[in-house]
């Protein structure tokens, strides 16, 4: 397989070109991955008893799917995350924003803002508006890789550890500061998802979409986004 080239251009998830994208609802269902045993996932994230987490569309299912018979022989995805709910959404995001806070007391609200939505979409967007996460709409999903063992392989820092990488320099996807061996890991999984059409947020390696306004943005979709809010 070829090397498929990632910008180290960033276009933040609810900057003003996103977030004016209509949205044309195509009513594809949710489908729930643990009833289907093609892809692996890891346990609950960010809270116990997530009961959502594994549920994504239906035809984003079917690019995971196609994206990892493109992986080289041993490798596999891990499902972190696909559905979350408006109210876990505003959770992480408001966590996020303290934990930023925190660590610049005297950038404006806009930079702490600006900051956050690196790694956390936002409920509201900063000009009130109700906003749309791609987690929420079943179209985004964060994987990495793991071997035959079901071991995570080197992918720099693993998905569960996004909240303590504040700076969000590990997170990145193009970050020059992790082992040769995790920057090839993260470039073969690139490879494989953007082949079959995801579309990734530079922030968070892991991160992948399908349907939503940020695909639909980068893949100059004519018209709109196919995914709205399932909440």
């Amino acid at each position: 397989m070829n090397e498929i080239e990632i910008s180290d251009k960033v276009i933040l998830i609810s900057a003003p070109e996103i977030i004016k994208i209509p949205i044309i609802e195509n009513n594809e269902p949710l489908i729930d991955i643990k009833e289907l045993k093609i892809l692996k996932y890891g346990f609950s994230p960010e809270i116990p008893n997530n009961t959502n987490y594994t549920k994504m569309r239906l035809s984003v299912f079917h690019k995971l799917v196609e994206a990892q018979a493109l992986l080289p022989k041993g490798l596999s995805f891990c499902l972190y995350e696909a559905y979350r709910s408006i109210s876990l959404q505003q959770l992480l995001f408001d966590t996020r924003f303290a934990k930023v806070k925190a660590l610049y007391p005297n950038w404006s609200n806009e930079e702490l803002f600006d900051e956050t939505i690196k790694m956390v979409a936002p409920v509201i967007n900063k000009d009130s508006s109700i906003n749309i996460p791609p987690h929420s709409t079943g179209a985004a999903v964060d994987v990495y890789l793991i071997d035959e063992f079901r071991q995570a392989v080197d992918m720099g820092i693993h998905p569960e550890k996004w909240m303590d990488d504040i700076e969000g320099t590990l997170s990145q996807t193009n970050c020059s500061f992790i082992s040769k061996e995790a920057q090839a890991n993260r470039q073969i999984m690139s490879n494989a998802l953007m082949a079959v059409g995801f579309v990734n947020y530079p922030t968070e390696y892991w991160h992948w979409s399908y349907g939503d306004r940020y695909w639909a943005y980068h893949q100059k979709q004519p018209c709109c986004a196919i995914y709205g809010s399932k909440d």
